[in-house]
């Protein structure tokens, strides 16, 4: 096989520090096991360093990397965005961002002039979902293409359950965006209609809605168990528990953990927001209730638990979707999109 492209990707490496992994951490090394040389940046903790860390790997790239990857997020993190793509045209270097951000579109709308700049200017703009490909599209970016999130399925073992009980498990960081808070009104809820409820919260701290959360917890004895950040192996080796997936964000774009649920056959009930009705077909492979109506959740997670029949063939089916996510599959559109 003659030698693949040469990549710079750029992106916050900070599993190391204990964070949940990030896009970069598993679609880099995937790259270069297909043959592609990746060089990556960075593990900065500090925002500023790191961000200097990305502009001095661009400059000491700029010669061998073919193309560069941006990982780009719609909060602070966008800042990486539009000063490394800025580094990138001066450079001539072909760049691609990423679009990971959730809340992109609102990106779009409210700094406009520098999004032309960055994604009209990239080679081509990646979506993770077909909400991000219909949005950026829409506000006339024709340059994006996509390609979801992928998983590695062997690493997910499907179970299906025989009963289910509301056994429940929610998997983020704690950010106000994801509304934690949510989850903690559904189980209140729950308790109140004399059900045998239980929830397991598992995630770093964001913006100190994990204390916020875990003080409101005990104020009413809600009976949450919350574990803070796990790597996989533990959180999977947890799931096995619960029977149920929530999902209480306000924004997204293609949660992986929203997927990674779906593949080990729990039924997951989803806020309907972002990309999440393009990834979830309601009363299909999911259960899609309205953002901020924890009632709405209530009731399905109420009818899951009195319908296992239905709670199954929501799981198969959900698990038989995921099927074609898995990185076995995904990679090609990676490699055609390199001109491999």
């Amino acid at each position: 096989m003659h030698p693949r492209k040469n990549l710079l990707y750029l992106g916050n490496k900070l599993a190391v520090h204990g964070k949940p992994p990030a896009a970069i951490d598993f679609l880099s090394v995937n790259l270069r096991e297909e043959g592609f040389t990746v060089v990556t940046a960075s593990s900065k903790k500090n925002t500023v360093l790191r961000l200097l860390d990305m502009v001095l790997a661009t400059i000491q790239n700029r010669n061998r990397a073919d193309l560069v990857l941006i990982d780009t997020y719609s909060t602070l993190n966008f800042q990486y965005a539009v000063i490394v793509a800025r580094l990138c045209r001066f450079f001539k270097l072909p760049y691609i961002p990423i679009l990971h951000g959730g809340n992109l579109p609102n990106r779009l709308k409210k700094n406009k002039r520098t999004s032309r700049k960055l994604f009209g200017k990239a080679l081509t703009n990646v979506a993770p979902s077909r909400y991000m490909l219909e949005e950026f599209k829409r506000h006339g970016f024709e340059n994006t293409v996509f390609i979801p999130n992928a998983i590695p399925l062997e690493k997910y073992p499907f179970q299906l359950r025989k009963s289910v009980r509301p056994k429940l498990l929610w998997v983020r960081s704690f950010s106000e965006i994801y509304n934690p808070l949510l989850a903690l009104e559904i189980v209140g809820m729950l308790q109140k209609k004399g059900m045998d409820v239980s929830l397991c919260m598992v995630g770093p701290d964001k913006d100190g809605s994990l204390r916020h959360c875990k003080n409101r917890a005990d104020e009413l004895s809600l009976p949450i168990t919350f574990t803070g950040m796990l790597q996989k192996e533990e959180w999977l080796a947890l799931s096995k528990e619960c029977d149920i997936f929530i999902n209480t964000t306000n924004f997204d774009n293609m949660p992986v953990s929203v997927m990674e649920a779906m593949a080990l056959g729990m039924p997951v009930v989803s806020t309907d927001v972002g990309g999440l009705p393009f990834l979830i077909e309601n009363g299909t492979d999911g259960i899609l209730v309205p953002p901020n109506k924890p009632e709405a959740f209530v009731k399905a997670i109420e009818e899951l638990c009195a319908n296992p029949i239905k709670a199954q063939e929501i799981a198969k089916n959900a698990r038989s979707k995921m099927e074609g996510f898995d990185w076995e599959k995904v990679k090609h559109s990676w490699i055609k999109l390199f001109g491999e």
